[in-house]
């Protein structure tokens, strides 16, 4: 009770759940993106899986805090750097993202590539889920160990975390759907995958890539394809 009442845990928790849900944007791509190859019901079930293993995996995190705090402590050193599980999960994770966004950038430049793995069917399926479970256990080792930087109650970080997955529920829907109807958009998101691969796997180097440039740079492309696709479809009324 004491913690409804303290300002200071409204405000660890306002906070928390901004950056919570600056982080999930990461989240959110990777599904608008992944769930654009397979049919729509197909899509919606994927999403409310992707976004619930989000939550799950936050969680389960959450609730062992001792041992992921202990993914931190260096296990061996190479080339002069001393590599944690952190580490290396976040090099793995990074490196997974750009094959994933690599391969889909080429399968959107070959068109002979759409009838591959967009394909329907329960393989199609469930190498969707497997590639949503491998790249939410990423992003969750990311998002969690940051909530542990910023708050001490863990009842302040398990608020936070459903608060975010939440709202990344309510907004991934649309931003999925924006990327299915213009094609632009989905090779822009994915180059921002490439990207943010890129900066994962400096984390796992110990080289951290400030995040706000990265959501930065997203929003400003974001908004100039917001106006790119306005202009092309006040284009096509005026043809008409």
């Amino acid at each position: 009770m004491h913690l409804l009442t303290s300002p200071e845990a409204w405000a660890a928790l306002l906070t928390l759940t901004s950056l919570e849900i600056v982080l999930g944007i990461d989240n959110v791509i990777f599904l608008s993106v992944i769930v654009s190859r397979i049919p729509e019901k197909q899509a919606n079930r994927v999403r409310q899986i992707g976004l619930a293993l989000a939550l799950v995996f936050r969680i389960i995190l959450l609730s062992v805090l001792v041992w992921l705090i202990g993914l931190t402590a260096p296990v061996f050193s190479f080339g002069g750097y001393d590599f944690s599980w952190r580490d290396l999960i976040l090099i793995g994770g990074g490196l997974f993202l750009i094959a994933k966004a690599t391969h889909e950038i080429h399968a959107e430049v070959d068109a002979g590539d759409e009838d591959g793995e967009g394909a329907p069917g329960r393989n199609a399926f469930f190498w969707v889920i497997v590639q949503i479970i491998v790249i939410d256990i990423v992003f969750s080792l990311d998002s969690i160990i940051t909530a542990i930087g910023m708050a001490q109650d863990i009842e302040i970080m398990i608020a936070a975390v459903v608060i975010a997955c939440l709202i990344m529920y309510i907004s991934s829907g649309p931003v999925s759907r924006f990327v299915a109807e213009h094609p632009t958009t989905k090779m822009l998101a994915l180059a921002f995958l490439v990207l943010i691969g890129v900066a994962l796997v400096a984390d796992g180097f110990q080289f951290h890539i400030p995040r706000g440039y990265i959501y930065f740079a997203i929003a400003f492309s974001a908004a100039v394809e917001f106006f790119n696709v306005l202009a092309k479809r006040n284009r096509r009324k005026a043809a008409k």
